[in-house]
């Protein structure tokens, strides 16, 4: 069952032709602003993987891949629930340099998802990653980084301003940072996600810093997979979006993890079966190179950029009759 909530009076301020050609002007320019600010290449990415390999993303540990048996090869595939790990071995493989990376469009299932306002069990993103020396695992590589993302962004909705005019959307440039633990000794009374909805309409725009490990009342502020991002370096870049009146998700990064912090990680998460899977004896022997990435939501920033208050306003998936209801009764139409 869904749980969609459509503010009252919302009208979507784009027709669904018009929403078609902002989606395409937005992914476009995008794409190209990132690719700049970040020097990165697009790649080809796959969409279902071995799971043999370890390369597929296990984000919390709960959530179960879409399998199914490949009779000509013998194997039983994964859908990708990202491509949080295999960027890392493709960077490896086509010999990216230092200072340099990659790209790709990421299209998964994840059915394990409730759909809501902003959740759909279709999932696009763009996947990056880019090589960084060893002395460059720093908090300031990450925050200048999530800066350049950050005008990426703005920059692409200044674009899709000058299109269309009547779109209202506003962001701050200006990034606020903090851990999760400052953030829980802020609002010590408050769950996760309460937090993040205060801070974020104190600053429009922040960065919640070290994501995954406990904090000092004994809870993680959000879970991580053990086996890519470094706990004390990684985050999540959230948006106030001023339609719904919430906080918005729209990127997962951090420098990802070397042999020292993927062994300690793995252990607090009790994931040490995986040390023997390919892409982690790789990392634990050091063969893979340092590197720092994320994924970006797709369809989460087109929401964000026009204003719309359900992500089926800039995507096709499968709804629930509670949401199609609630929706038709709006004027909303889902793609």
């Amino acid at each position: 069952m869904g749980k969609t909530k459509i503010p009252a009076g919302y009208r979507p301020c784009l027709t669904l032709y018009e929403t078609q050609n902002a989606i395409g002007i937005i992914k476009r320019t995008f794409e190209d602003q990132l690719s700049e600010k970040l020097r990165l290449k697009r790649v080809s990415a796959p969409l279902f993987v071995d799971p043999a390999t370890g390369l597929n993303d296990n984000l919390n540990g709960v959530e179960e891949p879409v399998r199914f048996h490949v009779p000509g090869t013998g194997v039983d595939a994964e859908v990708v629930h990202s491509l949080a790990k295999w960027k890392r071995m493709a960077l490896y493989r086509y010999g990216f340099p230092i200072g340099k990376g990659l790209y790709a469009d990421m299209n998964a299932i994840r059915k394990d998802e409730t759909p809501d306002n902003l959740h759909s069990i279709y999932v696009d993103q763009w996947d990056w990653e880019k090589v960084i020396a060893d002395e460059e695992r720093t908090e300031e590589t990450l925050k200048e980084t999530v800066k350049r993302i950050v005008d990426s962004i703005c920059n692409t909705l200044d674009v899709i301003k000058k299109k269309y005019p009547q779109i209202q959307t506003c962001l701050d440039r200006e990034v606020y940072f903090l851990t999760s633990e400052e953030l829980l000794q802020r609002y010590p009374t408050l769950s996760p996600k309460e937090r993040e909805d205060r801070i974020t309409r104190e600053h429009p725009t922040v960065f919640l810093m070290q994501i995954g490990g406990r904090l000092s009342n004994g809870e993680k502020h959000d879970g991580r997979s053990p086996d890519y991002d470094d706990w004390q370096l990684n985050g999540d870049l959230l948006f106030r979006h001023n339609v719904l009146d919430i906080p918005l998700e729209i990127s997962s990064m951090g420098v990802r993890v070397n042999a020292e912090s993927l062994s300690s990680q793995l252990s607090a998460a009790n994931c040490d079966d995986r040390r023997t899977l390919t892409y982690h004896k790789m990392l634990l022997d050091g063969q893979l190179p340092e590197c720092i990435g994320g994924g970006i939501g797709q369809s989460r920033l087109c929401m964000l950029l026009l204003g719309n208050v359900h992500v089926g306003e800039v995507q096709s998936s499968v709804w629930d009759e509670e949401t199609l209801e609630a929706c038709k009764a709006a004027g909303i139409t889902l793609l």
